[in-house]
């Protein structure tokens, strides 16, 4: 269970490779990211790319069950803080302490990482959002300071129409990528496998090792 503020615990399924070069938070937002294959298969991905990964359940198991449950899948707001808390708890708990997070979003969970990042810069390094609603970041959008990656399905619509909105209200250093052929499921292998590479790319370029800086400037500061 991850704590995400004071009082709510969601459920959560942390990986840490040996030597992890950062960590990733990925959600789905409107549904159990614990019951997403493919989101499972992207967390596995970076896995095997140096990756620390969180997947997370945005709404609580009680909250997933209650008629107002359409009301808290789409506001974002909530959800953002909740992955902010989440990331907060990374950076302070055994084998991710000290380590910087990035945040992969897909459907409304794209929304609810960019809502994070806007509103706690100080807990994200990166974000990327997969086939997702970036939209619902609103007016925060050009808030958001963490360099973002907007993976999009080339035969998605829709999509790429709402990603190209959201992409020129962004701010911050970031970059859209079209998946030929790929629909906002990314139902083939090789169109999850393609979004993993770009994804763990970015955030491998974006999240670094925070201990490995603590090192050189421990190097730097010792007398010769």
């Amino acid at each position: 269970m991850v704590p995400v503020d004071d009082a709510v615990l969601v459920r959560g399924r942390l990986a840490v490779p040996s030597g992890a070069r950062g960590v990733v938070v990925l959600a789905r937002g409107s549904d159990s990211s614990l019951q997403s294959p493919r989101l499972a298969q992207t967390a596995r991905l970076f896995q095997a790319m140096g990756l620390g990964t969180l997947l997370m359940d945005l709404l609580t198991r009680e909250e997933m069950e209650e008629r107002r449950t359409r009301q808290l899948r789409f506001n974002v707001g909530l959800l953002g803080m909740r992955m902010a808390g989440a990331a907060r708890w990374l950076r302070r708990e055994g084998p991710t302490t000290g380590l910087n997070v990035g945040y992969f979003g897909a459907h409304t969970g794209a929304g609810a990482a960019l809502s994070a990042a806007a509103f706690r810069p100080d807990q994200v390094e990166a974000v990327v959002s997969r086939g997702g609603r970036p939209d619902l970041a609103g007016a925060v959008l050009p808030k958001v300071q963490a360099p973002t990656l907007l993976l999009v399905g080339g035969a998605d619509t829709l999509g790429l129409d709402i990603n190209r909105r959201a992409y020129e209200a962004l701010r911050a250093d970031k970059r859209m990528d079209i998946i030929p052929g790929a629909t906002h499921h990314f139902q083939e292998d090789s169109e999850l496998e393609q979004v993993a590479e770009l994804a763990g790319e970015w955030f491998l370029q974006h999240l670094g090792d925070p201990r490995d800086a603590l090192k050189d400037g421990a190097e730097e500061a010792a007398p010769p």
